[in-house]
């Protein structure tokens, strides 16, 4: 069992000092949200609350995440960054492996792109992205990013994303492991084709029946090898409620440490301490 701490909703001058000590103690992610505006007046309702409205208020800050891993990439030494969950079908697919691929590149390799097909419809807009077409367009942008990281010349054959025979540098020295969120039917067909799937917080019992339907999907296309389960649970507490949730096939678990000790408002002198409250009184005992 391994655990990623997560960095949505610290303020960014934060997230620097909790990235080096989450990279001291041994986490082994650090996770990074993504918007790219943040709308005042939404038609569409927030997916992920039973209310629909969003979990954050307008002074949440939403770094860029690639600019964010260049300066994390350059004074950690071990801990792996990846979104949960990044927007790429409001963006082209090209941008998007040119600043994943070179964040990999200047990291080390410890990057994993973190994929979703997006739930606000204003924010496509805005960007003059198809909102309707935005799963469709995940699907070849994902397959055509891949294309990009491979070394050499490359060509990809798309309805969306047509690409002349080029090649884009500087190249990851591997593809970059590719994991997909969302709870739909489509999302975790889509997770099941690639390297993992990243949900959403949950129970326990949630993500091991997400576990099993994952892989009975990749069963069923015949897929084997790893592949990652990387939930947020929110009624695991000890050690033995992570084994638990381990033993039945999650291997990383999303979590903010200090909100076990100190709630949301903890100061950056708290969130440190509960980095290290955790780490001693439930990472190490899963190792």
């Amino acid at each position: 069992m391994r655990f990623a701490v997560v960095s949505a909703f610290l303020p960014t001058e934060e997230i620097t000092p909790v990235a080096i000590a989450a990279d001291e103690l041994g986490y082994a992610g650090l996770t990074i949200a993504d918007h790219v505006v943040d709308l005042e007046t939404l038609a569409t309702p927030y997916p992920y609350t039973d209310s629909g409205q969003r979990r954050w208020d307008e002074t949440c800050a939403w770094p860029d995440p690639w600019v964010l891993v260049g300066a994390l990439g350059a004074v950690t030494t071990r801990i792996r960054f990846f979104t949960s969950i990044y927007v790429a079908a409001m963006r082209s697919p090209y941008l998007v492996a040119k600043s994943v691929g070179t964040a990999s590149v200047l990291s080390g390799g410890r990057v994993a792109l973190g994929v979703g097909v997006g739930w606000c419809r204003e924010e496509f807009d805005l960007l003059e992205q198809d909102f309707t077409t935005r799963g469709a367009r995940t699907d070849e942008a994902l397959e055509l990013m891949r294309e990009l990281w491979s070394p050499g010349w490359t060509s990809y054959d798309g309805t969306h994303y047509p690409t002349p025979r080029l090649v884009m540098r500087p190249e990851p020295a591997a593809p970059v492991p590719i994991l997909v969120g969302g709870l739909s039917d489509a999302a975790l067909r889509r997770a099941a084709r690639f390297d993992g799937w990243v949900g959403d917080i949950c129970t326990t019992d949630e993500a091991i029946a997400t576990a099993g339907r994952l892989r009975a999907l990749r069963a069923e296309a015949g897929l084997d090898g790893p592949f990652e389960i990387i939930p947020a649970l929110s009624d695991a507490i000890l050690p033995e409620d992570f084994a638990r949730a381990g033993e039945a096939g999650v291997t990383e678990v999303m979590t903010a440490p200090w909100m076990y000790y100190f709630g949301r408002r903890a100061t950056l002198e708290q969130k440190l301490e509960g980095l290290q409250r955790f780490h001693d009184d439930v990472v190490v005992h899963l190792r």
